[in-house]
């Protein structure tokens, strides 16, 4: 079997040039007969496990190249600055970054969404949906590995990638008194939308009232921007979802801290559009082929992370609400996403 591929060599020349920046962890290997691939976790920033953090993730689905590949832009940017751009090292004492960018390499060497044992890493938790019907198979099911979005054996321990996935969470997300979480998948809609949880309820996220602020400071801070924003149940539900799990965890472990998981979905049907004949490609229907269209994509995302990061160290102002905004913010958010109370 082949030993490496580009995004893998990308990531370990990244890792080399943060050495002298950043703490470098192992937390696991992909293995399947003789290819073995370390799960790499980069850390930088404050050491106080309180600190606010902010976690990206990418290559959970093998086919959705894209989004290692922006993650790996942005961590050379983050690579070239770091020797000399004082307001990032005055950025980085008051919070902390945590970047997996490949969660699932054998998946992305074999080019296909799952991973070397044909399990879907995002229908892989222990979590269940009672709004799931049997047919919506894309939603997550148990009836054979050779069909896509696989969850595993019942009761079966959750894949390697899916543990080291959460245990990277458990471990520098939850002590924070406030998290966010971006994992970037690709493969749905025509439009780029940050979803945030339930995919396994309609029922709204304990954080709902920050979510929407969250929403309202993005728009106004950047009202031309490109997301649709919203519960990822309002597009569709599944079984298994990590990020739904780890909310749960996250509620059980450390009540009164704040995590909130967010999922960047590219848009690739736009990509589709623009090039048709790339729907009979495995990779064209998750990824852009054109050069330009990758670079544009990299750039794309610059400012979405950015007001991110700005938003966990200044989360007082979104976060930290009275009770009674709570309440009435929670209501408004109910009523726009048109969810269950």
């Amino acid at each position: 079997m082949k030993q490496s591929f580009e995004e893998f060599e990308m990531l370990e020349k990244i890792v080399a040039r943060l050495e002298p920046y950043a703490d470098i962890e192992i937390v696991a290997n992909s293995v399947k007969k003789n290819a073995s691939f370390p799960l790499y976790v980069i850390r930088m920033g404050s050491k106080r496990k309180s600190a606010p953090t902010i976690g990206f993730f990418g290559g959970v689905h093998g086919l959705e190249r894209i989004g290692t590949k922006v993650l790996l832009s942005y961590l050379g940017a983050i690579a070239e600055l770091m020797p000399w751009d004082k307001m990032l090292h005055s950025i980085l004492r008051h919070m902390q970054f945590v970047f997996m960018p490949l969660v699932n390499p054998i998946g992305m060497l074999e080019q296909k969404r799952s991973n070397q044992n044909d399990v879907d890493i995002m229908r892989n938790a222990p979590i269940d949906s009672d709004i799931v019907r049997w047919y919506h198979i894309w939603g997550g099911h148990r009836v054979s590995k050779y069909l896509p979005w696989y969850r595993g054996r019942k009761g079966a321990p959750m894949e390697v990638e899916s543990q080291a996935l959460c245990d990277v969470v458990q471990k520098y997300l939850f002590p924070s008194t406030t998290s966010i979480s971006l994992d970037i998948h690709s493969g749905f809609g025509s439009q780029d939308q940050l979803w945030f949880p339930y995919a396994y309820t309609r029922e709204p996220f304990k954080f709902i009232a920050q979510a929407y602020q969250l929403k309202s400071m993005l728009d106004k801070a950047y009202p031309f921007h490109v997301y649709r924003f919203e519960p990822q149940s309002v597009r569709y539900q599944t079984h298994g979802d990590l990020w739904d799990y780890l909310s749960l965890e996250q509620e059980k472990e450390y009540p009164r801290h704040f995590f909130m998981p967010m999922t960047l979905e590219l848009g690739s049907w736009a990509w589709l559009k623009k090039s048709p004949k790339h729907i009979f490609s495995l990779m064209g229907m998750f990824n852009p082929m054109k050069e330009h269209r990758k670079h544009r994509t990299f750039r794309r995302h610059l400012v979405l992370f950015d007001f991110l990061t700005r938003a966990v160290v200044s989360h007082q102002k979104w976060v930290d609400l009275p009770s009674h905004k709570v309440s009435d913010v929670r209501e408004k958010a109910i009523s726009y996403w048109n969810l269950q109370p």
